[in-house]
């Protein structure tokens, strides 16, 4: 059985996988990397459970679309960065209807 380290967001874990999965998981985990630290950059501070429900969301949106033929192609740099940003903004808006929604519970 492998091992291996990953970090995301500035945390590391040690992640069990079939021999030779290395360098696979190691990939996985730079995507999964990305995603947390757009989130990190383009919202207020929030806990490391909300970012991973957050990061799920994403990958999953970017999933369902591919897998419904919607996958976006940009031609450049700058539109997935836009791309990003509005995405940010979304979450950002989404986790703060939330927040007000736990704070009136």
């Amino acid at each position: 059985m492998g091992q291996v380290t990953i970090t995301i967001d500035k945390r590391e874990y040690v992640i069990a996988c079939g021999d030779g999965q290395e360098a696979h998981i190691m990939k996985l985990s730079r995507i999964l990397d990305e995603k947390a630290k757009q989130l990190s950059a383009n919202s207020a501070t929030i806990n490391e459970n909300m970012k991973l429900a957050m990061v799920g969301l994403l990958l999953a949106d970017e999933l369902s679309d591919i897998t419904a033929g919607k996958a976006v192609e940009f031609d450049s740099p700058d539109k997935i960065r836009h791309a990003d940003a509005e995405a940010a903004q979304v979450i950002d808006s989404q986790t703060a209807k939330i927040a007000q929604i736990l704070q009136n519970i």
